[in-house]
C-alpha cells in the first residue's frame, strides 16, 4: 500500500446503495489503515437509548463535575461493548492514546472517561461503542465496488451534534448534492 492510498485520518462516505443497513448513510472517521486492514469509528449514529451519565454509572465513575452530557454513538458492529474516544489531540492519556492524524487522536482507556467527567477530558471529543474493522483489502474491495467516498474530515462533522446532517455534510466537503447521488454506482 502507497501513502496516497492510506485512508487514516480520512471520511468514508457511505454511498447511497450500500446494502448493509448497519452502516446505511454513515461517515466513518478513519483511526488506522494498513495493508493489514482498517479501523474506524462511525460519527453520526448517536444511540438514543445509552445516556453518557448511565454509562459513567455502570462503570462506577463519579461524574461530579460533568458540565454537559456527552453523545455515546454507535461506533460500528465490532467488539459493541468496548468505548472508543475519539478526541482533539490537546489531550493525552499516556499508553492509551493514539494520535490520527491532523490534531485528531483516539483513547479507549477509561481514564479519559473519569478526565472528561471530572471537566478535564479533551477539548471537543465523542465517545463510540465498537468500530468499524476490515480485514487486508476488504476495505480496498468495497471501495473499488463503490461502497464509499472519501473526504477530508473536519472538526464540525467529527465533533458536532447534528448527526443527522453529517452525512449530507461530509457530501458538501466533496462538493456533491446528495439529490445528485445515484442509488446505483459503476466505472469507466
Amino acid at each position: 500500500m502507497t501513502d496516497t492510498t492510506n485512508l487514516t485520518g480520512k471520511l468514508l462516505i457511505a454511498m447511497p446503495d450500500m446494502g448493509d443497513p448497519r452502516f446505511d448513510k454513515a461517515v466513518i472517521y478513519m483511526c488506522a489503515h494498513s495493508a493489514e486492514g482498517a479501523m474506524g469509528l462511525i460519527v453520526n449514529k448517536p444511540t438514543p437509548d445509552i445516556k453518557f451519565a448511565d454509562l459513567l454509572e455502570q462503570l462506577s465513575i463519579d461524574d461530579g463535575e460533568l458540565r454537559t452530557d456527552v453523545r455515546v454513538h454507535y461506533g460500528g458492529p465490532v467488539e459493541t461493548g468496548r468505548g472508543f474516544v475519539l478526541h482533539t489531540a490537546d489531550y493525552a492519556s499516556g499508553a492509551g492514546t493514539m494520535e490520527v492524524a491532523g490534531g485528531i487522536a483516539m483513547t479507549a482507556t477509561l481514564d479519559i472517561l473519569e478526565d472528561i467527567a471530572m471537566g478535564a477530558g479533551p477539548e471537543r471529543s465523542m465517545l463510540g461503542l465498537g468500530y468499524a474493522g476490515w480485514g487486508p483489502a476488504q476495505l480496498e474491495g468495497e471501495l473499488v465496488r463503490n461502497g464509499w467516498l472519501v473526504s477530508d474530515a473536519t472538526d464540525d462533522i467529527l465533533f458536532g451534534r447534528a448527526a443527522e446532517h453529517k452525512w449530507t455534510a461530509a457530501l458538501k466537503v466533496l462538493g456533491i448534492d446528495p439529490l445528485m447521488l445515484s442509488s446505483s454506482g459503476g466505472s469507466a
